[in-house]
């Protein structure tokens, strides 16, 4: 490829908007691919850009980056995803995002009777936690949906 087509670390963060610190990072987890010049420093093709879009676009949906990375494993040699791909990938997001929506719509119906926390509702609190008895559960948020409970992974800018 002509290296006047490839774009370094910092015209890559400019354009897309990630920290150089996450290129590196996507590129080690091998979501995107860079070359090396003699010197050592990282070059990006162009279609780089799309990939990231891509990313972007899953983790806004609530993707974790192994559901990324298995969505970009589909398309063969790291190549960006085409009209068609993005069809198929695009009806998987909306059964994802419906998801999402009824979890926080029953989180938003829930905490129409919550105050907050203060807590002034205990007797009527669908939260309240009397004994701990939720400990037997796990850590975590153990009333909010579980869609709504998944940890986040790092590695974003």
């Amino acid at each position: 490829m002509n290296s006047t087509q490839l774009l370094t670390v910092s015209e890559v963060a400019s354009r897309s908007g990630f920290a150089a610190s996450a290129l590196r990072y996507y590129e080690r987890e091998g979501l995107i691919r860079a070359s090396r010049t003699s010197g050592g420093q990282r070059r990006f093709e162009r279609g780089v850009l799309r990939r990231l879009a891509f990313i972007r676009a899953a983790r806004n949906v609530g993707l974790s980056l192994e559901e990324i990375r298995a969505e970009l494993a589909e398309l063969p040699d790291l190549r960006t995803p085409t009209r068609a791909d993005w069809g198929r990938i695009s009806r998987d997001w909306r059964q994802r995002l419906n998801e999402q929506i009824e979890a926080l719509q029953a989180l938003r119906d829930g905490l129409q009777s919550c105050i907050g926390c203060g807590c002034l509702s205990l007797r009527s609190c669908a939260m309240s936690n009397p004994g701990d008895v939720m400990a037997a559960g796990g850590a975590g948020a153990a009333y909010l949906p579980s869609l709504l409970r998944r940890a986040p992974d790092g590695g974003d800018e």
